[in-house]
């Protein structure tokens, strides 16, 4: 299992940036798949992006063109870049490992560590 710490929400105005960090420890980070999800109050959690064990990343159309995701396996760290954010963007973020090494999915059910969620507000 991997220990997950996101870090970088908060409390932003529209069309602001924030980058968030997630660190883990535990395991061979290299291997596995991590993503970022979102849950916004009353609603389900949703993907957001993720980024295979080869560097491959993969954003949800809705924040396409906005977000970037990526990782720097030497520090066992995966990012999530966000511009231009909307009040919409609104939610508490998490970040999450693959269950399994080598193995890519947008499914949350396939992620079997998470973090504890970080907060970004935006303001409109």
């Amino acid at each position: 299992q991997v220990q997950l710490a996101e870090s970088g929400g908060g409390l932003v105005q529209a069309g602001d940036s924030l980058r968030l960090s997630c660190a883990a420890s535990g395991r061979a980070f290299s291997t596995y798949s991590m993503a970022w999800f979102r849950q916004a109050p009353g609603l389900d959690r949703e993907f957001v992006a993720r980024i295979s064990w080869a560097d491959n990343p993969y954003v949800a159309d809705s924040v396409k063109g906005r977000y970037t995701i990526s990782r720097d396996n030497a520090k066992n760290t995966v990012y999530l870049q966000m511009d231009s954010l909307k009040p919409d963007d609104t939610a508490v973020y998490y970040c999450a490992g693959a269950r399994k090494p080598y193995f890519s999915s947008i499914i949350a059910e396939d992620y079997g560590s998470w973090g504890q969620g970080t907060q970004v507000t935006v303001s409109s």
